[in-house]
């Protein structure tokens, strides 16, 4: 436990790094939302006005089912980010996850913010910030292993002259990877049940 504590205590500046570049992305998405056509953001407020008439009228998925798709989801982004830090070309697909995370949670509050003004600013506290304040760090905590990763197989297959040994640090990452994955499990129940029932509450304001 104390390894593995270190081992995050010494990615800091990842941590950091992965952070800002996530920040860039939601910057970007919300930027995206004011360069669409007006076309665009008309077709784009009738797909969110019959998205609250469903939620107003039919409500949302049963919690069960809802919750093994949420979770198969969150669970495929730390699977892949897992799989990238193992080689030595997987670092630049770690950064592009990254960004794109940010691009969708920005497009998402920016839209509808863009539409419903300060009800969109309160949809979107009660759906999209509540689990994305834990998922997000947990995503990139794992990026910042996966990047310190695979800049140590760069360094052991590539630069240095002779093998360094990876079998510890693949160790500490697959664990920690793991225990990031069970915490989503946690998180996406929480989507699943939760998120849902603030959702009802504010949809009557947007419809």
């Amino acid at each position: 436990m104390r390894t593995l504590r270190q081992m995050m205590k010494e990615q800091t500046p990842l941590y950091i790094f992965v952070a800002v570049l996530f920040l860039v992305g939601v910057v970007f998405g919300a930027l995206i939302v004011s360069a669409l056509t007006l076309d665009q953001q008309q077709e784009l407020g009738d797909y969110l006005g019959n998205f609250f008439v469903t939620v107003d009228q039919q409500g949302l998925p049963a919690a069960p089912d809802h919750y093994w798709s949420i979770a198969a989801l969150n669970l495929k982004w730390i699977g892949l980010i897992w799989i990238l830090g193992l080689s030595v070309i997987g670092l630049p697909g770690i950064l592009i996850l990254d960004f794109l995370k940010g691009v969708l949670i920005g497009f998402t509050v920016g839209c509808l913010v863009s539409e419903y003004s300060w009800h969109g600013m309160l949809f979107a506290l009660v759906s999209v910030a509540p689990h994305n304040l834990v998922l997000i760090p947990v995503l990139l905590v794992c990026s910042a292993a996966a990047i310190a990763f695979s800049l140590l197989m760069i360094r052991s297959r590539v630069l240095s002259q002779r093998r360094i040994a990876v079998t510890r640090p693949f160790a500490l990452y697959t664990a920690l990877s793991l225990g990031m994955a069970l915490l989503v499990l946690g998180i996406s129940g929480f989507e699943a049940w939760v998120t849902p029932a603030m959702m009802r509450w504010v949809t009557p304001m947007l419809v």
